[in-house]
């Protein structure tokens, strides 16, 4: 089995650069489908729940060439199915997006309802209500979204809850609809926007993403593009986190401050000192860090993909701080794993109360989904003596190539699938 062993201890030092964004990623993916011209992706990130994603659209009869791992160009022109059935598409929670750009390009779609991580209660219930506003009909039957319209109309839709799955989800479908559309209470986070820039880049007619209401013109038909994806915000975020836990100083480059501003202002409350420069951002962690309180709110609040990660740099700093979770109910499940290293955090409900410790030390212990993955590896990274993960799964979905990056900055980690590797890493570390 695949694990993550590492000896903490080293403050990290040095600069890395940012992938494109995951989430962005996925959603563009989807949409590249809904043009039977070519379509070229550029900074595209090389991590497991794009390259399913990819597999899938394949699957559809789209043509796919990869001339670099960064890079897709992608036709869907001899798409022959509008029914995804690949077993990998359970997994992940962004098969979604296939409904919306198959809807709104074909009419139909016929998508397994989604897995990923089980950080809470996800419903589809927004994405179907809007989907039915469109004028499609919808059913779940055996596991799956059937969606199917004669005629997609445009129609004004009120969201329920903020929710990014949905935003993105009907605006694609929206796209191709008769009439403007009027999206309101959606979601403004980033990779909303981008999705949006790309869909416009094909000549969609999208006005708003980024605010609370977005208007959308149908339009006949989409054109070819070539684009380059948005830097990753959550990914910038571990590690500007990682300059914290480790009290190290970290560099993280090709990022767009804008969006880091709610992580760039918590970790200044604890202490830490962040300089901003144009596409680039240097986080130098303090020998004595401060507690603080957060909340995670959709965006432009601190985001709720960054808690476990700020949680892990608060559970060693002086004091008792405050976490609060709005998003997901199930966002904590990582607390019993960084317990075992000996973080002093309590549970209840949806507030964890962090008493930092002086020092962590090192477990054997599982990453029980993707960000809370992520923030145990920059536990183990600061913790006295040899930490291992199991279900690096989790983390290989949204970070590329994450234990380099990682060793690019002075970490003791390896990626190893065997007890003897693992004694190897000993042996050599020390």
């Amino acid at each position: 089995m695949e694990q993550y062993i590492m000896k903490g201890g080293n403050p990290l030092a040095g600069e890395v650069v940012i992938s494109g964004a995951k989430n962005a990623a996925l959603g563009i993916l989807a949409a590249s489908i809904m043009t039977d011209d070519d379509v070229v992706i550029e900074n595209l990130p090389d991590v497991s729940d794009t390259n399913a994603l990819i597999d899938a659209i394949c699957h559809l009869g789209a043509s796919v060439v990869r001339p670099d791992r960064h890079t897709v160009k992608i036709n869907a022109k001899n798409i022959h199915a509008i029914t995804v059935e690949d077993e990998d598409m359970r997994k992940m929670r962004a098969s979604y997006y296939l409904i919306g750009a198959l809807l709104g390009k074909y009419k139909s779609a016929e998508v397994p309802l989604p897995g990923g991580c089980t950080i809470g209660s996800r419903p589809i219930d927004q994405h179907i209500k809007g989907f039915r506003a469109l004028g499609a009909d919808v059913s779940i039957v055996r596991g799956a979204v059937f969606a199917h319209a004669i005629d997609l109309v445009a129609s004004h839709i009120y969201l329920d809850v903020v929710s990014v799955g949905a935003t993105i989800n009907i605006m694609m479908a929206a796209t191709m609809a008769e009439g403007e559309t009027i999206i309101e209470n959606v979601a403004k986070e980033p990779h909303v926007v981008d999705v949006a820039n790309f869909l416009n880049s094909m000549g969609a007619n999208i006005r708003g993403a980024g605010t609370d209401v977005i208007r959308i013109r149908g339009v006949r038909r989409l054109h070819g593009t070539t684009y380059s994806i948005i830097p990753d915000q959550i990914e910038a975020g571990t590690f500007m986190c990682a300059a914290a836990v480790t009290r190290g100083d970290i560099t993280v480059k090709n990022v767009i401050p804008k969006h880091m501003e709610a992580i760039s202002a918590k970790l200044r409350e604890m202490g830490c000192e962040v300089v901003e420069f144009d596409e680039e951002i240097r986080v130098v962690g303090k020998p004595k860090q401060r507690h603080m309180n957060f909340k995670t709110l959709p965006y432009p609040g601190f985001p709720t993909d960054m808690q476990p990660q700020m949680t892990v740099a608060l559970s060693l700093a002086e004091g008792t701080s405050v976490v609060t979770e709005s998003i997901f109910e199930n966002r904590f499940k990582y607390v019993a794993e960084l317990s075992r290293m000996g973080a002093n955090i309590q549970v209840e409900g949806s507030v964890a109360i962090v008493d930092g410790v002086e020092k962590l030390t090192g477990a054997q212990i599982e990453a029980p989904d993707l960000r809370a993955g992520a923030a145990l590896v920059l536990a183990g990274l600061a913790a006295e003596g040899y930490t291992t993960i199991d279900e690096i799964g989790f983390v290989e979905r949204g970070y590329e190539n994450f234990e380099g990056k990682l060793r690019g900055l002075g970490a003791n980690i390896e990626r190893v699938d065997s007890e003897k590797e693992a004694k190897k890493f000993r042996l050599r570390v020390g």
